[in-house]
């Protein structure tokens, strides 16, 4: 069995390379497309389905005022759409639109791209396949 010391190391050297990954996928993604806050919000409509901005804000932990402007961006470029609470008129519903979607598959798409060639530049056969058992331990571990 690991000791703590052990797990401590691992688990920095875990949280810095998913970090680090992380950023570097970000900064793969074409210029000119929406921001991160933007994708995030359009991730929440995508898994979550339709929301209020109040419920957005929230689950996005933002302030309103910021998600008023995500909103009004995203609304311009057509990725979103906005309706009237069918059970209360003064609230809005807010879902991803079809371009929306394709925004983030898009996206999707570019970060994947750059990560299978980053694998296949750098690693052996062996090591991806190794990767590909640890990307499913971070999952299992993620889910628990």
């Amino acid at each position: 069995m690991r000791s703590e010391q052990d797990l401590a190391e691992l688990s920095r050297l875990v949280r810095e390379g998913v970090g680090r990954l992380s950023w570097r996928m970000r900064a793969a993604r074409e210029r000119g497309g929406p921001t991160g806050l933007e994708l995030a919000v359009l991730r929440r409509l995508y898994r979550a389905g339709t929301h209020t901005p109040t419920a957005l804000a929230d689950a996005e932990q933002i302030h309103p005022q910021s998600l008023t402007r995500v909103l009004a961006a995203l609304d311009r470029d057509g990725f979103v759409t906005r309706r009237p609470d069918p059970t209360d008129g003064r609230r809005v519903l807010v879902e991803i639109s079809t371009r929306g979607l394709e925004a983030l598959r898009t996206y999707s798409e570019q970060r994947e791209r750059w990560l299978a060639a980053a694998m296949a530049d750098t690693l052996s056969e062996t090591e991806q396949d190794l990767l590909g058992l640890a990307a499913r331990l971070m999952v299992r571990i993620a889910d628990s």
